[in-house]
């Protein structure tokens, strides 16, 4: 009798549908991989690090491989296995005959179901094993830190190198088994191995000798899971300190515990095989062995060391946790570079500004007034030439050597923004082979404003310099409002490869044809220069398979089409430097801020990378993102990723050709193993030796922005060194929001100086930040990172704990709230002009603390840029002295003015001294003249406003500044405090209310 198939059949038909609806989607899918890896593979080989390109993908191929074949042959091994040991008589039963219709469709084609069945567990684990090829690559690469953990005295290096794989590959064998076990006993249940009704035996020998190897298998690892959980403890979070690493429990608890616990799944395991098999041949001795390990693992490891840690370690943490508190301090400082910090007292005692500021060389004339992020608008309202030119939202922030004399500059790149083409700009053929590249360095320096308020810029000109920087109304012929010869002179100034430039933004480039020279160039005159690429990079597209290979990337037909790509076509993409960096070297984390340097003639992107890791014993772990995000995060600086780490070094400083995007990798920290075992698992010569880096390079590196603060942040807790007082947190410190929007909860970015602090030797390029206590607003210390002969530094500046010293916060409503100054703010602010606030400079000089911040004002009718038109300048506490001043020179002359006299006006009295009371007294002799003076300078203001005659308006805004001018110092010269409101009447509306911004300041 012909027996019935319990499944039906698929037609003819429908097996041929399916079979082309996989093949087209395997097709389709292959050719995708292929095309990615051959364009990869193109790039790579156009920037010399092939190498990298074939080291990862090798791993990655053998990683998926080797575990996936062995996920699948361990699993479909014991499918076959559980097959092979069935019994070949069955009793009869209901369930074994609802059970025989499974068995008649797997049993003709039983290979093949498990072979599909095997092969889908390893794809998956293959897919999984690949993606940990950086975790094999330091396993097998890694060496030694040459620094022993505190615990069981093994080298940090197995820590980092080889415990992460070694819980992977842990992981892999549980997965196994479980799977195993799982198949298996579903192979024994359906052919008969395992039975739920009928009597006897419930399990044949043979399967039950099969299930309980598998369990002792999955014990056996689970005691190698106790041993590598005693190193794993040295990496986790303590509770009772607060800090990472094993505590007094888990040392004289947990860790015995699970050294128990290891010993007893050995146990359990071999009991399970002699009682299941050799002895009493059931599963209830085995069952009471794993009950066994269960209750062990819950009061061994469970409710000892919550005993300990509540009735011991609580009650006296603080002398309990001492020894292990310490561990953590010295573990944290050595994994993030804090090891060499220099702290040195700083009283800030002095509240009263000493004369000294008047002369001093090193400090006064460098302090910066330009803010990278506010002049960013200026210098694209004032240098952008094209409407697609850009300079992004911040701008950097350097130093050069200029007629012998260093000091900081800002730096921007005038580059091609996409974004910002118009219709007929942004066809295919004008984005991608015309609007090719960008031109210029622009720089100015930080210290010097003209015209207005404006940059004095010094390079990036294009055309006539006298055009880009003419004179502004108001300006007399004595001001030399347009920029020197170039300053800054770059060989090659065009910018190929830029932060602007996303991952669709490629270019063709290369036209040889003189009669087709299509690429925009420099942008002078009527319409403009054209040019044609002529740099070593690029992926050449001549032929026609590789102009249809990136056709098919790109999906665009043009590449195919077009009379724009030829047989001397350049393909250039991956144009942003850090993308470009990343692709390179994939195992560095890069800084938010890269920054652009001329070297040597040429343009070049510096990116500062860290080597990181998770596992350091007994170090603090922190979130990149977290601890890096600050006002500026996406507004000019890239957001990094959310990665844990407890270790990292700036090992690398990486360099990116603007023209040409050549990337280099130069070796920074010679000592870092992580960068060590990198740069063997790429054959050896992945990065340049640190003895090769150019002198000219070397010159520009400054001291990476996201390190620092990470380094910042951790050092507001670890700058305590003893136990008692870090568990304490007594002296914790804390970061500063933004000092001009304190609500916002934005912490205050780090700022770029080229400054001397006290205890250095001469003015250096270094970041500083101010931090307060915790809890409170007074300043507590500035710490600064600088490179002094090539090596990192950082160096703290501890106030006393009781300092009168207040922060950035306190500062900034301190100057702004002071009467006379607030006076003055409001004739620069308007409904249609804005006030600004730049970078608030916190400068210790004179065993005081000076004070610094630019004050801007934005016109919003006219769209125009922020300009610099005031200084905030303040001494000692923060209240006593404060001026608002035209320059530094003036403010500083104020300030030692105020000193002498004993307070500033407006601010509170000095120590001792009366609050004036009543109505303030009348004006006489020189202030009721200075002050006519000024009401006559505003009326002319108005008047000059309502004319639209901006010559005159310009002479009427610098006679208001003279007259305000002359007003402060009568002021000063009567020892008189400023009268509540401006001069017979009210004040006027700001005179930038019109356009055009208030006096400027010049110097």
């Amino acid at each position: 009798m012909r027996s019935s198939s319990p499944l039906p059949r698929m037609s003819r038909r429908g097996r041929v549908t399916i079979g082309v609806l996989v093949g087209v989607f395997v097709l389709f899918t292959l050719l995708g991989w292929g095309v990615q890896a051959w364009t990869d593979w193109l790039w790579f080989d156009e920037v010399r690090y092939t190498q990298v390109f074939t080291g990862v993908l090798t791993t990655r191929l053998l990683l998926f491989l080797a575990v996936g074949l062995g996920m699948a042959l361990i699993v479909g091994g014991n499918l076959w296995l559980a097959h092979r040991l069935r019994p070949r008589m069955r009793p009869h039963s209901p369930e074994q005959a609802t059970l025989e219709r499974y068995r008649m469709v797997l049993g003709p084609r039983l290979g093949l179901w498990i072979a599909l069945v095997a092969g889908v567990v390893g794809l998956f684990a293959g897919l999984s094993a690949q993606s940990r090829w950086s975790q094999w690559l330091l396993f097998r690469n890694g060496g030694d830190f040459g620094v022993k953990d505190p615990e069981f005295k093994v080298d940090i290096g197995f820590y980092v190198f080889e415990l992460p794989f070694w819980r992977y590959l842990l992981g892999v064998g549980f997965t196994a088994v479980v799977l195993s076990v799982i198949g298996a006993l579903a192979v024994h249940y359906i052919f008969g191995g395992v039975r739920l009704q009928g009597v006897g035996d419930r399990m044949t020998n043979a399967a039950r000798a099969h299930l309980s190897t598998l369990v002792a298998v999955f014990v056996l690892l689970k005691a190698i899971a106790y041993v590598l959980d005693r190193r794993a403890m040295l990496l986790e979070y303590n509770d009772g300190a607060n800090v990472y690493g094993a505590g007094y429990a888990d040392v004289n608890a947990l860790l015995p515990a699970k050294e128990i616990l290891a010993y007893i799944s050995i146990v359990v395991a071999i009991a399970i095989i002699v009682f299941s098999n050799a002895w009493m041949r059931n599963l209830v001795w085995p069952g009471i062995s794993l009950a066994l390990l269960g209750v062990s693992a819950v009061a061994i490891g469970g409710i000892y060391p919550w005993a300990v840690q509540t009735f011991e370690v609580k009650p006296s943490a603080k002398e309990k946790e001492a020894p292990y508190i310490e561990r953590s301090i010295k573990a944290t400082r050595a994994a993030f570079g804090l090891e060499g910090v220099t702290t040195t007292p700083y009283a800030a005692s002095n509240l009263t500004p000493p004369a000294s500021l008047v002369t001093n060389t090193s400090v006064v004339p460098n302090i910066r007034l330009l803010d990278p992020q506010l002049v960013s608008e200026t210098y694209t309202q004032r240098q952008q030439v094209r409407q697609f030119y850009d300079f992004g939202e911040k701008l950097d922030v350097d130093r050069y050597a200029v007629n012998g004399k260093v000091q900081d500059y800002v730096v921007g790149l005038r580059e091609v923004n996409y974004r910002q083409l118009t219709a007929q700009q942004n066809t295919w053929i004008n984005r991608h082979t015309v609007y090719t590249h960008g031109y210029g360095l622009v720089a100015a320096p930080g210290n010097r404003v003209v015209c207005g308020g404006q940059p004095f810029f010094v390079s990036g000109f294009l055309g006539d310099p006298q055009e880009q920087q003419k004179d502004q109304p108001g300006q007399t012929a004595n001001e030399q409002c347009a920029a020197q010869t170039e300053q800054i002179p770059a060989q090659q100034p065009r910018i190929y490869y830029g932060e602007r430039m996303d991952s669709g933004d490629y270019a063709i480039v290369g036209q040889t044809d003189p009669e087709r020279k299509a690429e925009f160039d420099r942008p002078v005159g009527e319409g403009g220069e054209s040019y044609t690429y002529t740099g070593e990079g690029g992926v050449e597209i001549g032929s026609f398979t590789r102009r249809l290979l990136y056709a098919i990337k790109e999906q665009e037909s043009n590449f195919l089409l077009s009379d724009a790509v030829n047989e001397n076509s350049k393909l250039l993409y991956v144009r942003n430097p850090r993308d470009r960096v990343e692709k390179v070297a994939p195992f560095l984390t890069l800084d938010g801020d890269p920054y652009p340097a001329v070297v040597d003639g040429r343009i070049q992107w510096i990116i500062d990378g860290y080597t990181t890791a998770a596992t350091y014993p007994y170090a603090e772990r922190v979130n990149l993102q977290e601890q890096t995000a600050d006002e500026l995060t996406g507004r000019g600086t890239f957001q990094l990723a959310r990665e844990n780490v407890n270790y990292i070094r700036n090992s690398v400083k990486a360099t990116v050709d603007a023209y040409d995007g050549t990337v280099r990798l130069y070796e920074f920290d010679e000592a870092d193993p992580v960068l060590k075992a990198w740069n063997k698992a790429f054959g050896g010569d992945l990065v340049v030796p640190k003895s090769e880096t150019p002198v000219e390079l070397a010159e520009h590196f400054r001291y990476p922005s996201d390190l620092f603060k990470v380094q910042r942040n951790l050092l507001t807790r670890f700058h305590v060194t003893d136990p008692g007082d870090f568990y304490s947190a007594q002296d914790f410190w804390q970061v500063p929001n933004v000092p001009d929007a304190p609500d916002t909860g934005q912490k205050q970015p780090p700022y770029y100086l080229f400054t001397q602090f006290p205890g250095q030797d001469s003015p250096r390029f270094q970041l500083t930040s101010a931090v307060t206590p915790n809890g409170r607003e007074n300043l507590a210390a500035l710490i600064s990172g600088s490179y002094v002969d090539g090596q990192p530094r950082l160096e703290v500046l501890d106030l006393p704990d009781q300092t009168r010293v207040s922060g950035p916060v306190q500062v900034h409503q301190s100057m702004t709230n002071n009467a006379s100054i607030r006076q003055q703010l409001n004739l620069l602010q308007s409904a249609q002009a804005q006030v600004q606030y730049g970078n608030l400079l916190s400068l210790p000089f004179g065993d005081g603390m000076l004070y610094v911040e630019p004050v801007y004002v934005k016109t919003a009718a006219q769209n125009a840029p922020p300009l610099l038109q005031r200084v905030l300048m303040s001494y000692g506490d923060g209240g006593s002295y404060v001026v608002l001043a035209n320059n530094v020179a003036d403010g500083i002359k104020q300030l030692v003015e105020q000193g002498k006299q004993g307070a500033a006006p407006g601010a509170p009295p000095p120590a001792g001294g009366t609050p004036p009371t009543g109505t303030p007294p009348a004006l006489t002799g020189e202030l009721a003249e200075a002050a006519n003076r000024v009401q006559s300078a505003i009326t002319e203001v108005r008047a000059a406003q309502t004319s639209g005659d901006f010559e005159r308006y310009g002479r009427a805004l610098k006679a208001l500044d003279e007259a305000l001018t002359a007003f402060q110092r009568a002021q000063q010269a009567a020892a008189a405090p400023t009268p509540g409101a401006t001069p017979s009447g009210s004040p006027p509306a700001s005179p930038a209310a019109s356009g055009s911004a208030a006096p400027t300041p010049s110097g």
